[in-house]
């Protein structure tokens, strides 16, 4: 019977002996789960430890390393392109050269050089009247360097406004923007391509000088009122030119200048005519 009492007390979860067995049974347990993840780690370090071997980590730049490359950066970038270089880029293909030829007196014949800009798919041209008036020829020559003659089919005498068309246009004759001189301002850029002294598609720039100005075409009794006023460099051979804003739209048509000798070069005052003026001429008003 007491073999018995024992044997149930050995059997009693709560016996010594049962205790440590059930510790023993966890421990065991904890082996077989945690070397196998003790073994991944150590492989795992041990690993990283070869590759940093293999590939160690880059040094730190130095700051004299950092500022060479930073100069090397800023000695790459490409600045964006003047806004006088885009007006001219925009412009260029749509002005002419215009080369009149006159009689003369005693039978001889004058020649005259001026500028134009092409305003539509039509191949109509603007230029001042001045450059064409009475002109028994009229040669016009495009930015490619093609040629044809021209006439003139619409005239402003009030505004020293002429359009010409050419007898035989070459194809795909790109029209300038027109643009809307009533949004400009004085101190607004100013842009002038032209045919100065027959120098082909040069380019000045200044700025607005002025609104509603009033000018006197030298030996006539013409006036013309409502003028821009430009201090951008116009000379002869710039007449019927376009003046351009800094987004290479037309807003006006270059007309003359003011000089108080009898000199005909540039002393810093020009005129233009307004293009929703100009373009009345056509029978058409510029987008705005």
């Amino acid at each position: 019977m007491k073999m018995e009492l024992n044997n149930r007390m050995d059997e009693s979860p709560s016996s010594p002996f049962n205790v440590w067995r059930a510790r023993l049974q966890h421990l065991r347990v904890w082996a077989r789960r945690g070397v196998p993840f003790a073994l991944g780690v150590f492989a795992m370090v041990l690993a990283l430890a070869v590759y940093n071997r293999i590939f160690p980590a880059p040094l730190p730049l130095t700051t004299n390393q950092v500022e060479e490359t930073v100069a090397q950066a800023l000695a790459s970038a490409t600045p964006p392109p003047a806004f006088s270089s885009l007006v001219y880029q925009t412009i260029q293909p749509s002005l002419v050269l215009i080369e009149a030829t006159f009689e003369g007196k005693d039978g001889e014949t004058d020649e005259g050089l001026g500028s134009g800009v092409i305003i539509d798919f039509r191949g109509d041209i603007l230029t001042s009247l001045h450059v064409v008036e009475d002109a028994t020829e009229i040669l016009v020559i495009f930015a490619d360097g093609t040629h044809t003659n021209a006439q003139v089919v619409a005239a402003q005498p009030e505004n020293d406004i002429a359009v010409i068309q050419t007898l035989d246009p070459p194809p795909g004759l790109p029209p300038a923007i027109l643009g809307n001189p009533n949004a400009l301002n004085v101190g607004d850029e100013a842009f002038v391509v032209g045919n100065p002294f027959g120098f082909y598609s040069s380019m000045s720039a200044g700025v607005i000088s002025g609104f509603n100005r009033t000018f006197l075409i030298p030996e006539t009794e013409r006036r013309l009122d409502g003028l821009i006023q430009i201090d951008a460099a116009v000379n002869p051979g710039n007449s019927g030119g376009p003046l351009l804003n800094r987004s290479g739209h037309v807003v006006g048509i270059v007309t003359g200048i003011v000089n108080p000798t009898e000199e005909s070069f540039f002393v810093g005052i020009g005129f233009a005519v307004p293009i929703d003026v100009a373009v009345a001429a056509v029978g058409g008003s510029p987008p705005h």
